[in-house]
């Protein structure tokens, strides 16, 4: 279970720092990507990016596992 922590961990580092590159793709403007101000800070809850995400993701795995 430690090992699924630390995975998350490091996805969810990877992925925001990969997050200004992904937003000048248009990631983050989906219809289910929410983004609202609370404490004065803007917080982004990117759902419909992450869907497509996940889909990519498991079609390039799909491919990648057919090859081999």
């Amino acid at each position: 279970m430690l090992r699924w922590f630390i995975f998350l961990a490091l996805a969810l580092m990877l992925f925001q720092a990969a997050w200004p590159w992904l937003q000048r793709l248009g990631l983050g403007r989906l219809p289910l990507d929410l983004r609202f101000h609370w404490m004065g800070r803007a917080w982004s809850l990117p759902l419909g990016s992450a869907l497509i995400l996940t889909a990519l993701v498991s079609l390039i795995e799909r491919i990648f596992w057919h090859w081999i």
